[in-house]
């Protein structure tokens, strides 16, 4: 029942917006009120109003979370080795035809050559490629590599296909048309584009290792549940799997992975989540709840998992702040062999 409904009276409207709360108002329950009552209470009534936080709110929302802030991982420093980025065109895709896209190649100088590189590869690339923004690949695996905190890494930074011609900048606009149809499909078709098509077009130039343990995939919303697909389906390709805001919701059945890990035989994967109260919740499902869920379900099936939970929005800007922890968690042990 609306508030509002008590004072059909436009000017008593502000009323209402004394009793909201975030984005909820106070419900008045079956209490009824005469005019002159609710006139003289309105506001000790809204004074006792409790404010909502994120454990206060079903599914955690928070109105006006703080940003997270970058660490010194995430700063370029011109001390260390930095790796080069080359830019490609992919368009002729077997898998999915008719496509057309862009990808990146991150090489770290270490790179001689010599040894095979780790291989990592990220969905929406353009979205990690640069030195500014959130994620700042060449960046942080610059700093990472030279600490000894991650193997390496050769980046492939692959965005999704256009069915037009490609935009002159790469970037969230124009949407790419076939997106949701390579990440949210429970298929495997997107890993055997992978492997079909641009991991032996990196292999021309590149030594890259075939041990899946020192190969990761990474994305962001249904480039997350992307990640995750490909290492499902192929784990006998990639052992990890880093995911921030994923979209393990129905856009195209992505919630069923939630049973799928419970009830399938346990796979080799190392699987990082990352959401925030604040991510979304549409007609597709609620994005916060599906990833605590998907943590329950990788923890009940003893996975070796970390989700991190905080009050972050459908963005890349809690993921950005924690990335360099995240590849550290992702990839300890490498030095040892205990990956």
């Amino acid at each position: 029942m609306s508030v509002l409904r008590f004072f059909p009276h436009p000017k008593m409207a502000w009323l209402t917006r004394r009793f909201r709360v975030g984005r909820h108002r106070i419900q008045l329950g079956k209490l009824v009120f005469c005019a002159a009552a609710v006139v003289m209470f309105p506001v000790s009534l809204a004074a006792q109003a409790p404010q909502e936080s994120a454990e206060q709110v079903a599914g955690g929302t928070v109105e006006h979370p703080q940003p997270y802030e970058h660490g010194v991982d995430s700063q370029l420093n011109s001390s260390v080795p930095q790796g080069t980025v080359s830019q490609h065109v992919w368009t002729d895709s077997k898998v999915f035809a008719g496509t057309k896209r862009r990808y990146s190649v991150y090489v770290p100088a270490q790179y001689d050559g010599k040894a095979p590189a780790a291989l990592m590869v990220f969905q929406d690339g353009h979205a990690f490629e640069g030195n500014t923004g959130e994620f700042r690949v060449p960046i942080v695996f610059d700093n990472l590599i030279a600490k000894g905190d991650m193997p390496v890494t050769i980046a492939v930074m692959i965005d999704p296909g256009h069915t037009g011609e490609l935009p002159e900048k790469r970037g969230w606009r124009p949407r790419p048309a076939n997106r949701s149809v390579e990440y949210d499909s429970m298929n495997g078709d997107y890993a055997e584009f992978l492997l079909t098509e641009i991991l032996p077009a990196l292999e021309k130039d590149y030594r890259i290792t075939k041990n899946p343990e020192l190969r990761a995939i990474c994305g962001n919303s249904s480039g997350g549940i992307c990640a995750f697909s490909v290492a499902w389906h192929r784990p006998d390709q990639f052992h990890k799997v880093l995911s921030h805001i994923g979209s393990f919701t129905n856009i195209r059945g992505g919630h069923d992975y939630q049973a799928l890990i419970r009830k399938t035989p346990k796979k080799p994967l190392r699987v990082f989540l990352q959401d925030g109260a604040n991510d979304l919740d549409n007609s597709h499902g609620n994005w916060p709840l599906a990833n605590q869920q998907m943590a329950k379900s990788l923890q009940f099936a003893k996975y070796d998992y970390k989700f991190v939970y905080g009050t972050g929005g459908h963005s890349g800007n809690h993921g950005g702040a924690i990335f360099p922890d995240s590849l550290r968690w992702l990839w300890r042990g490498w030095k040892e062999g205990t990956l």
